[in-house]
């Protein structure tokens, strides 16, 4: 199944040297899932919502500062009639909810996550969403600020953030809309002048102040094609996922990236990686990544792995010219899931951090399964006398 039927002409463009308060303005008037940006009549890229909440470029600057090519890869383009399950790892791999799509060579429309869930929805009732959705959440508490939501939106490169109340329960969820929606209202005020404290005052708001609630939430038992049609249907990025004996209790969050992410899983012979932000890699390549990540699995303990997971995030800081990044990976197995983190400077760097980490926890895991297996065979021999 090709995208040629799903991808659209109709999509807002926006030329480099238009204001950033206008297009703001765009992202609050008619919430698109992208705007597409051109410069001289050229694409030159897309810009989301995530850029205008980690940004703190003032309306008066022009869209340019914010996709400079240093700051911001452009987004993938994808070919009108390209196959439907590679659009949707083309997505996943440069962190965009949208991508261009071009005919030839020409810019002809655009197609999006939800065009791609929809399009395969009736085949979505295979999985569950224990399958697929990130467990360990990034949590804040209903007291903590909005500066503290947007550092950790930023760090760990996600879209949504279960709230707890006093006595760790669930009573909300954060998302990059919501805090979008309180910046955007509070630049239009102007951040300059005597108002230029209302920046560090919107900050301070409390997560209770901004956040959705009740949540909207699943459980690891249910159906990804009833969990991916209550998002389409509510307009969801991702939903909360609790324990079905506990709704209060959180134990992971599952998004529409994490479906379109399942969607790329295959049955070749070598293992499937996907990779999150790519355009971060320098002297890694796709093939490195798979190779040191088969030595690690296959060398502690023999299980199917169903799919990889290793994204990049890119911080400030810097040393020497060279960013610091912080790698993740994340493997989901036919025995669970096991993964690594770290940080260091450049991508490769970062990755061998998060693949020692990896493999130290695969072996944990291994020591675990063997203490498992001895145990059951100790009470069946107890049995036998």
């Amino acid at each position: 199944m090709d995208i040629s039927d799903i991808a659209t002409e109709e999509f807002i463009e926006v030329d480099v040297k238009t204001r950033l308060g206008k297009v703001r303005s765009l992202f609050e008037r008619e919430n698109p899932k992208g705007i597409i940006v051109t410069r001289d009549g050229e694409y030159d890229a897309v810009l989301t919502e995530r850029e205008i909440i980690q940004s703190h470029v003032e309306d008066d600057a022009k869209v340019a500062a914010l996709v400079k090519p240093s700051r911001n890869a452009p987004a993938p383009k994808v070919d009108r009639y390209e196959d439907i399950r590679e659009t949707a790892r083309v997505l996943v791999e440069g962190g965009v909810k949208v991508a261009p799509v071009f005919e030839g060579d020409n810019l002809w429309g655009i197609v999006t996550a939800d065009a791609i869930l929809e399009a395969v929805l009736d085949n979505l009732d295979a999985l569950d969403v224990a399958q697929i959705y990130s467990d360990d959440p990034v949590i804040v508490r209903d007291d903590d600020s909005l500066g503290k939501v947007v550092n950790l939106l930023r760090e760990h490169g996600v879209s949504r953030l279960p709230v707890l109340d006093d006595a760790g329960g669930l009573t909300g969820v954060v998302t990059t809309h919501d805090v979008a929606d309180v910046v955007i209202r509070g630049m239009s005020k102007s951040t300059r002048g005597e108002r230029a404290g209302d920046t560090d005052r919107m900050l301070d708001i409390p997560v209770y102040d901004i956040m959705t609630s009740p949540v909207q939430t699943t459980t690891l038992g249910e159906s990804v094609e009833e969990a991916v049609s209550r998002m389409l249907e509510d307009d969801f990025g991702g939903l909360v996922v609790v324990d079905p004996e506990d709704d209060d209790h959180v134990v992971g969050v599952v998004t529409k990236t994490d479906v379109l992410r399942a969607l790329t899983f295959t049955e070749e012979e070598h293992m499937d990686v996907q990779i999150t932000n790519i355009s971060l890699l320098d002297t890694l390549s796709r093939e490195e990544i798979r190779d040191s990540l088969t030595d690690v699995l296959d060398k502690y303990q023999k299980m199917q792995v169903v799919h990889v997971h290793v994204r990049f995030q890119q911080h400030k800081e810097k040393l020497r010219g060279t960013p610091l990044i912080y790698s993740q990976i994340r493997v989901r197995t036919t025995n669970g899931q096991v993964a690594g983190s770290g940080e260091g400077y450049g991508a490769e760097s970062a990755f061998r951090v998060a693949l020692d980490k990896l493999e130290r926890n695969v072996l944990e895991m291994k020591n675990y399964r063997s203490d498992e297996e001895y145990r059951g065979q100790l009470a069946r021999k107890l049995n036998e006398l």
